[in-house]
């Protein structure tokens, strides 16, 4: 085991030398010369050879459950730096692919912009919506349950809102709800509802057969089979409608802000600065989306593992 941490390490150090050297050597963007040299097309290929090996011996590690996340890390950090390097090398235009320099700095200049944008939409929009989206499919699920004759004629309409386009609810939403936020957590209650009302049902029909008959004939009410048993079975079902519905949120609230929405918000900012061509600010509200939507979904695996700790989906990860 040292052996191979010792190798690991020296991986690492050996890729970490050649690509501060091979940055050193890449030119400036927009100098005179025509185009990368050799020798730096040569270096960034022993750099892509010495990452994917670092990566590698990473990945094979086991016995600690940070590797998973120090395997992703990594490979995050090398897919920036070669972000980084190859629109430098290339001389790649702005407007096409910025780097990844310059959509840190103007992340440090422009935070308090995006941290505006980061509230009207995230916190406002996508929060609210998440949770009524979600916890009016996993209320309708459970009436259906208890009364399957509901299933005739609510399943039917809930699958009908799931089929109406976002790129047709949203300007009816703006229209009914105005240019503010509740326009666009209406948008999320429609994207998120029939996901976790079609979760709920699979998760309530998951309990075991032998389970059911002894509760049956413990003469228990539905309520109690409900809480005690059917409930907690499903719990891996429902985890999973809501880290669906965290990713469908944000992107419906996005795209929400492009059909109206007030000066503020990540979609509103994405659309007004990319008719600029300040693509920089334009990735950097991808960032933020980006690294929202990562963190709700690191979070919600960390509340299923603990909710769902004795579920056998959950022991085997």
């Amino acid at each position: 085991m040292m052996g191979r941490q010792l190798a690991l390490w020296l991986t690492l150090l050996t890729a970490g030398i050649a690509a501060a050297a091979l940055a050193q050597a890449v030119p400036a963007a927009g100098s005179s010369e025509a185009g990368p040299a050799t020798a730096h097309l040569l270096g960034l290929l022993v750099v892509v050879v010495l990452a994917g090996r670092s990566v590698q011996r990473v990945a094979a590690l086991d016995g600690q459950r940070w590797y998973g996340t120090a395997t992703a890390a990594l490979f995050g950090l090398w897919v920036i730096y070669f972000w980084q390097v190859g629109v430098t090398l290339f001389d790649v235009p702005r407007v096409l692919l910025p780097a990844p320099a310059l959509i840190g700095q103007m992340l440090m200049a422009r935070w308090d912009t995006l941290a505006g944008d980061f509230v009207q939409t995230v916190l406002k929009a996508v929060l609210v919506g998440w949770a009524l989206g979600s916890g009016l499919g996993f209320a309708v699920g459970v009436a259906i349950d208890r009364a399957p004759f509901l299933q005739r004629g609510l399943l039917p309409l809930a699958n009908l809102t799931s089929t109406v386009p976002l790129v047709a609810v949203a300007p009816i939403m703006v229209m009914w709800f105005g240019f503010e936020w509740p326009s666009k957590a209406a948008v999320v209650v429609l994207m998120t509802f029939f996901p976790m009302l079609v979760s709920t049902l699979a998760g309530l029909q998951a309990a075991g057969k032998l389970e059911l008959e002894l509760m049956h004939s413990y003469a228990a009410s539905y309520l109690r089979t409900l809480l005690d048993l059917r409930l907690p079975a499903a719990m891996p079902f429902i985890f999973n409608a809501l880290k669906v519905n965290a990713t469908l949120a944000l992107i419906g609230a996005i795209v929400a802000e492009f059909f109206g929405s007030p000066t503020v918000g990540l979609g509103f900012r994405i659309s007004t600065e990319a008719a600029r061509m300040n693509m920089a600010l334009v990735w950097g509200a991808i960032v933020v989306a980006a690294v929202t939507g990562s963190v709700a979904y690191a979070v919600l695996v960390q509340l299923e593992r603990r909710v769902a700790f004795w579920h056998p989906s959950i022991r085997s990860k």
